[in-house]
This record gives structure tokens, C-alpha cells and sequence, in this order.
């Protein structure tokens, strides 16, 4: 008996690490509460059992059975009933406090027992019950449900080791019916928080959307805008320097004021302008490296040159330290971008630098990068200022607003440019003791071209060498037209206009050069291009396109509108005098 007991004991504690283990393993209630019942009929070897879960509605006690296992088909099912069988309400009052206080409710003999209430009497013989075992499953100190065995067949006498084990897995199934509770809770919680999350992506999704589009159309407004801009521009620059280079008759010290005036408000406006177009292209992704091999020294002096009127006028001293060897003097980049670096840093530089200041350009190789640093002694940068520098329409106070004109455009170009080369910038300031500007822009290799020229800018007192041939002129905008035949009629040249890109015209006027100038209403460029390289190579024939820098095949040379006289006579002459080396 002894060594039965044994046996019996160590089976019921291999069930129960079983059940447990099994119970713990899972966060799924349903499953969890369906291997339990099947586990526990089986080793108690009852007829029938039950998972009874609890519930109240406005004080009113409810529930129902949820889960059943039964030894055979013959035993009828309850599953899903409670209300209308149990009959709770006929029990002792007592029975329900109980159970919520953890008590066992243990019936050997229905019949026996509940003599005096016949409707449990007359539920149980319906339901073929005999006798029974209610242990309470308490989670959180609130009655959940009950565990109930059933015998069908015969009275049963229920042994205090089947109350212990069965008391043991009902606290075992309370953790278990805990943690699931808390699980569903947290799957109900991470279910909302992802619904929130994803409509508010969304939400945020469509206000991108929104924004970008807002701020493509403005940028698509701002380019259209600075574009329509300079058209009128071209004749206030052009025929006020015209004016001034080639006057029609003697001026006087007052109409020469008036026309500088007129020419520096219209380069200044034009410089606004340029500044806005080209930080909409560059947000817009449309900025594109127009790469060539050109000289480091000859970029840093022209540079210099540009900017040398400015520090005159600030009487700003200006000086370049170029640490460049002969054999390493040349760089594949964009030339028009980097100069436009070095001279937004060289005018800022002047610009805050007083009187009798210093402003130095610096030039060297480190290892495959090349360095271009400006100094100034000038009034410096507070710290708290400096992450400010390179944002779009900023300027340092609104006192240096006053005191020092600017949109807030060059430092934010310029560092939309650097990054195009892939280089970076750096500043290094002291309030009161000056700044200090440092750009990196990686080497990157390449052939270089067949033939490179490094022509200077020309002076005003340069004298232009008129080559052979004539040039011919495509445009509908007579004001500009006007324009460009007066300056190198000028100059010397042969001009033609012609108000549309006929090839067999332009070719019968055998002409050296053939300017096509915005606007291009008159016909497709690139085919006319395309025409004109297929009767004459560029040895022949040089092509120019008088407008905004773009993507055509077989253009020699893009000139920016509006036009400066000087500039524009050294483009042409530039492109002219390649074609005159090539004759040669």
C-alpha cells in the first residue's frame, strides 16, 4: 500500500510539473485551458471535467461553462450552459463567498446532499451527475471561475490528495489565466498603438506629400519668375555698360553717375536673382557640375580680380597665398561653381572686414583634397550664431541686417555647391578678432581635355582681335537681339540676326559662330544643333547658346543672360579663338 501510495504520489507530481510546465509555456487562454481539462480528467479519472468562468452585469451574477472533457460520447455535454441549470440562486448563499474566500466545495453524493433541493436534485440526475469538486480559480483576489469534476456513473468519495492536487492546479491556472489576461491586454494595446502609429504615418505621409508639392510649385514659380526676370534685365545691364563703354556722344560727370547707378543696381538685382535660381534648381535636385580641367592659380587671380572693386571700396587690404606647385596646378570640377564659392566667401569676408582690414586667400593641396581657406580680421562670429551660417535666408542679427545688405543666399549656395563636389566647409570664428573659412573639395580623376585655354578676363582697355567670318544671331526677343548685334557690331564683328533656326540659311551665310538665344520658340534646339554638327564639326563651326546652362550635345559654349558686355565679348572671343588656334 505504502509503495502504491508512492507511486501514485509521483505520478500526480509528474502530471502536475507536466501541466504547470505546459501551462507556463503558453499565453494563449484558450489553449492553455483545453490542455488543462484534458490533462486533469485523465489522471483523476473523473467522468467529467469543467472550466466554469464568472461574470457580473449591474450586481446580477452570470457565467457559463467554457471548457469540457469527457470520457465518452454517452456523457451529455454542458458545455456553454450555467443560467439555466446550475441554479445558483438555490444554493446556500454561503456558497458563492466560499468559493470567493479559496474554499473547496466537495459533494461524495448529490443525492445525499441536496435532498432539500429538489431543482439540483432533478439538474443533476438530467446531467447524470453523482457527485462533484468545485475549486474556486481566484486571480487578483477576485473569484474568475471554478475547476469542477464530475463522476456520472456511481457516488464518489473524493481522497484528500485529488483536493490538494486539484487546489494546486486551480492556483496554477490562476497565474496562467493572469499572464494571458495581461498578454491579450498588451496585444489589444500594441494593436491600437500600431493603428495609431499607422494613420498617423499616413497623416503625415499626405502633409509631406503636401508640403513637397507646395514647395515644388514654389520653387517652379521662383525659377519661372527669376527667369522672366532677366530678360528685361539683359537690356538695363547691357545698354547701360554699352553706354558706358561706347557712348553715342560726350556725357556728362552727371549721366555717367546715373548710368553707373543704373548698371550697378541692375548687377545687383540680377546677382538677387541668379542667387534665388539657383537655390530652387538646387532644391529642386535640377543643379548639375558642368566638370572641365581648369587652373587652380588662374581661378584663385580671377577671383581676385572680381571681388578687388569691393575691397577698394572698403579699403579692405587683399591679398592670395597660393601654395599650389606648377605640377599639380590643374582640377577637374566645375569652374563657374567653385569660383562662385571663392567669391561669396571673398565678398562676405569683405563685407564684415572694416576699414584697413585684411582679407587673405589661401590656396594648397592635402594629400587628394584641395583646400581653399579665407581669412578676415573682421568683426567675427558669435558662437551661438555660427550654426545659422548656412541656412537659406539668414542673416547673423538683425542689427548686421542694417548695417551690412544681403538676401542671406551666398553661404547657403555656397554650401549647396560643395556638397555637389562632395566636398565640405568649415568655419572657424572669434567675435571681434574675425573668421576664418576652410573648403575641401576631393580630386577626383579624369582625362583632361585635348585643348584648354586659360584666357584672362579682359580689362576695359583691352583691344579685341577681330577674326574672319561673320557671326549669326537666332532670336525672337528684338530688345536683346538689339542688344548683342550693337556690341559686336561694335567690337567689329559681322552680325547677322535672324529670327529663326533654318539650317540651310544659317549654313549659306557660312558663319564662324552661331549664338541661338533664349527664349527657343523658334524650334527644337537640339535638332537644329544636331543638323548644323552633322554639315560642320566644331573646327568649322562653333555654337553658342545664349541663355541658362542645359544638357544639348554639341554645344561649344553656354552664355548667361543677362548680358555684361565685357563678359560677354570675352565668352564669345574665348570661343572664337579656339576655333582660330584650330584653323591654324
Amino acid at each position: 500500500m505504502v509503495t502504491a501510495a508512492l507511486n501514485e504520489r509521483q505520478a500526480q507530481e509528474r502530471l502536475l510539473h507536466q501541466v504547470t510546465t505546459q501551462i507556463r509555456q503558453s499565453l494563449e487562454l484558450p489553449e492553455l485551458l483545453k490542455t488543462a481539462v484534458d490533462r486533469i480528467r485523465e489522471f483523476l479519472d473523473v467522468d467529467r471535467l469543467l472550466v466554469g468562468q464568472f461574470s457580473s452585469t449591474e450586481g446580477e451574477l452570470h457565467g457559463k461553462i467554457t471548457y469540457e472533457s469527457c470520457r465518452h460520447q454517452d456523457i451529455p455535454s454542458v458545455l456553454g450552459l450555467w443560467d439555466q441549470c446550475w441554479q445558483w440562486s438555490a444554493l446556500p448563499a454561503s456558497s458563492y463567498q466560499r468559493l470567493s474566500r479559496g474554499e473547496t466545495i466537495v459533494v461524495s453524493n448529490i443525492e445525499q446532499f441536496y435532498k432539500e433541493v429538489p431543482c439540483l436534485r432533478d439538474f443533476a440526475a438530467r446531467w447524470q451527475i453523482r457527485a462533484w469538486l468545485i475549486v474556486p480559480i481566484i486571480v487578483q483576489d477576485k473569484l474568475w471561475g471554478v475547476l469542477i469534476a464530475h463522476q456520472c456513473d456511481r457516488p464518489r468519495q473524493w481522497q484528500p490528495q485529488e483536493i490538494e492536487f486539484l487546489n494546486h492546479l486551480s492556483q496554477h491556472l490562476s497565474i496562467a489565466i493572469y499572464q494571458a489576461q495581461l498578454y491579450s491586454e498588451l496585444q489589444q494595446q500594441k494593436a491600437t498603438l500600431e493603428q495609431r502609429v499607422n494613420e498617423r504615418t499616413q497623416a503625415l505621409r499626405e502633409a509631406l506629400s503636401a508640403m513637397e508639392a507646395a514647395h515644388r510649385i514654389k520653387n517652379d514659380f521662383l525659377a519661372t519668375m527669376s527667369h522672366e526676370l532677366r530678360t528685361p534685365l539683359t537690356c538695363v545691364i547691357g545698354v547701360s555698360a554699352t553706354l558706358l563703354r561706347w557712348p553715342l556722344g560726350p556725357l556728362t560727370a552727371k549721366q555717367r553717375e546715373y548710368l553707373e547707378i543704373i548698371h550697378e543696381s541692375g548687377t545687383h538685382l540680377l546677382e538677387l536673382i541668379n542667387s534665388i535660381l539657383d537655390l530652387s534648381q538646387a532644391e529642386l535636385g535640377r543643379s548639375h557640375l558642368h566638370r572641365s580641367t581648369f587652373s587652380i592659380r588662374q581661378l584663385c587671380t580671377d577671383c581676385i580680380e572680381v571681388v578687388k572693386p569691393q575691397a577698394h571700396r572698403h579699403q579692405v587690404n587683399l591679398h592670395h597665398q597660393l601654395m599650389i606647385p606648377p605640377s599639380r596646378d590643374r582640377f577637374w570640377g566645375d569652374y563657374r561653381r567653385i569660383q562662385q564659392i571663392l567669391i561669396n566667401l571673398l565678398s562676405n569676408a569683405i563685407k564684415f572686414t572694416p576699414a584697413m582690414g585684411e582679407v587673405i586667400l589661401r590656396a594648397w593641396w592635402k594629400e587628394d583634397e584641395l583646400i581653399f581657406q579665407v581669412q578676415d580680421n573682421g568683426i567675427g562670429i558669435p558662437a551661438h550664431l555660427q550654426p545659422l551660417l548656412f541656412q537659406k535666408f539668414q542673416q547673423l542679427d538683425s542689427s548686421f541686417g542694417r548695417a551690412y545688405p544681403g538676401a542671406g543666399l551666398g553661404l547657403a549656395l555656397t554650401k549647396q555647391w560643395v556638397d555637389l563636389h562632395h566636398g565640405w566647409i568649415e568655419v572657424d570664428s572669434t567675435e571681434g578678432k574675425g573668421s576664418t573659412f576652410t573648403v575641401g573639395l576631393p580630386a577626383i580623376p579624369t582625362e583632361p581635355p585635348k585643348v584648354k585655354l586659360d584666357v584672362p578676363p579682359l580689362a576695359t582697355t583691352d583691344v579685341l582681335v577681330e577674326p574672319a567670318g561673320r557671326i549669326v544671331l537666332v532670336s525672337e526677343d528684338e530688345p536683346t537681339a538689339t542688344l548683342i548685334c550693337s556690341i559686336l557690331t561694335t567690337a567689329g564683328y559681322q552680325v547677322i540676326w535672324l529670327v529663326d533656326g533654318e539650317v540651310e540659311r544659317l549654313l549659306a551665310l557660312t558663319p564662324i559662330a552661331v549664338l541661338f538665344a533664349e527664349p527657343f520658340s523658334y524650334g527644337d534646339v537640339q535638332e537644329l544643333v544636331d543638323q548644323l554638327r552633322q554639315r560642320c564639326p566644331p573646327e568649322q563651326l562653333k555654337i553658342f547658346i545664349l541663355g541658362s546652362e542645359g544638357n544639348y550635345q554639341g554645344v561649344d559654349r553656354y552664355i548667361p543672360l543677362p548680358i555684361h558686355p565685357e563678359s560677354f565679348l570675352q565668352q564669345v572671343t574665348m570661343g572664337l579663338t579656339s576655333l582660330a588656334i584650330s584653323v591654324q
